[in-house]
């Protein structure tokens, strides 16, 4: 393609950019009574072809031209906007804001790179189209999400690159900076699936509260589905499935940690925790069978996970675990290591898999890090899977006891396989 061709290529990207966006905003707009659009498709395709001309003569003439035509361009739109909406108080500016990216990604789209001005169009369309979805997502979320969302920015933004990222105790098994950034991912994954139950409503189906709210706390999930399993039998297939399908998600959030900290160590444990989510998918697929006839209401069974104190009291028991995991290797070797797993996994997986990740890198082998990991989210699942019981009662026991039994049992099958083959 010869320059002549590349200039007329990069304006019809600029002439397609404006179209593109005009075209969505014409159709949120398109009941309006024609002439009382402050600008439609046309306007907006000739705004993105304006930006890209203008940027090309401003190879010529300087950049002073550039921002020249963007501020008249700005004063017009501006005029027009207030006359256009004087009169009925509209005080939204989005329409606006759109007519100055439009000349924006029209401009980049000539003088700088196409690809990045044609896929900020595409996202700023999508972001323009999703008012009503974005709306009411604001309107499902309270004061504590919003507190909740600023601390994880708090922990992640400003209290993290202030850390020092060194060693400190016996063997440097304590390095703050390692240990904080643990703390924000797991924190930030929580968060995620705590604010997607808020999102789509515990109501909406016992499915994806399951599903979404195991992500932020599967043992939340099992205690409150099991108790209204206690209380209504005819629910209790889709209650157990609920259960089943919320223990399921720890095997994937395993992963998606290793993954992010050894990624060799997620490839070994990758077949095995296969094994072990399909013992609780199947399962969880029969019950969906043995459904009744709608879901059990129920109400969120799930906690802020980014309370400032909770991520503090993780934090400790994430240092604890760190600590202990090196210095019962120092002293006693694989089998201190492996039985601080099963101790630390009937109450919590995640710190003793961060803590694993971390020394399958620095000090002990992948394999032990993976058996300890399995160990661990075994005896999870036996805990679990003893408190739908205890709870439950005859309605979970055979529903979810079993099949927490069984996939602990390819873990610990897996675990002792490893150790006897090391």
């Amino acid at each position: 393609m010869n320059d002549e061709q590349q200039i007329f290529y990069r304006l019809g990207v600029a002439l397609a950019i404006g179209l593109l966006i005009g075209t969505e905003r014409g159709w949120k707009e398109r009941r309006a009574s024609e002439g009382r659009r402050v600008a439609g498709v046309r306007t907006y395709g000739l705004i993105g072809l304006l930006g890209g001309i203008t940027a090309l003569l401003s190879q010529t003439f300087g950049p002073v031209l550039l921002a020249l035509v963007f501020f008249g361009l700005a004063a017009l739109a501006t005029a027009t906007y207030v006359i256009e909406h004087a009169h009925d108080q509209d005080l939204g500016i989005t329409s606006l804001v759109a007519v100055f990216l439009t000349f924006a990604f029209g401009a980049l789209s000539v003088a700088g790179d196409i690809s990045v001005a044609a896929a900020c169009a595409v996202i700023a369309t999508l972001v323009l189209s999703a008012k009503p979805l974005l709306h009411s997502w604001v309107e499902r979320l309270g004061e504590a999400e919003l507190k909740a969302g600023l601390e994880l920015l708090l922990m992640s933004v400003v209290v993290l690159p202030l850390l020092p990222d060194r060693g400190y105790g016996p063997w440097q098994a304590l390095n703050p900076y390692t240990i904080w950034w643990m703390v924000v991912l797991i924190a930030s994954i929580s968060f995620a699936g705590y604010i997607s139950v808020k999102l789509i409503g515990a109501r909406r189906g016992i499915v994806a509260t399951g599903l979404m709210g195991g992500i932020a706390s599967s043992t939340a999930v099992t205690l409150n589905f099991s108790r209204m399993a206690r209380q209504e039998s005819d629910s209790a297939p889709i209650l157990a499935m609920g259960i089943l399908l919320a223990c399921m998600t720890m095997f994937p959030r395993i992963l998606m940690v290793t993954t992010l900290l050894h990624p060799a160590l997620a490839r070994q444990l990758l077949p095995t925790l296969g094994l072990m989510t399909l013992c609780l998918l199947l399962p969880a697929l029969l019950q969906w069978r043995n459904r009744p006839g709608s879901d059990a209401p129920l109400r969120s069974p799930l906690k802020n996970p980014l309370e400032f104190g909770t991520a503090l009291t993780f934090g400790l028991l994430l240092a604890l675990v760190m600590f202990f995991g090196t210095a019962l290797h120092q002293w006693f070797g694989t089998a201190g290591v492996l039985a601080l797993a099963a101790i630390s996994g009937i109450t919590d997986v995640d710190a003793i898999t961060l803590s694993l990740a971390r020394m399958s890198n620095d000090g002990i082998g992948i394999q032990i890090a993976a058996t300890g990991i399995l160990i661990a989210a075994s005896a999870n699942n036996l805990t679990k899977g003893l408190i739908a019981t205890m709870i439950g009662g005859r309605a979970i026991r055979l529903r979810v006891g079993l099949p927490l039994a069984a996939s602990a049992a390819v873990g610990l099958s897996a675990a002792w396989i490893w150790t006897a083959a090391g």
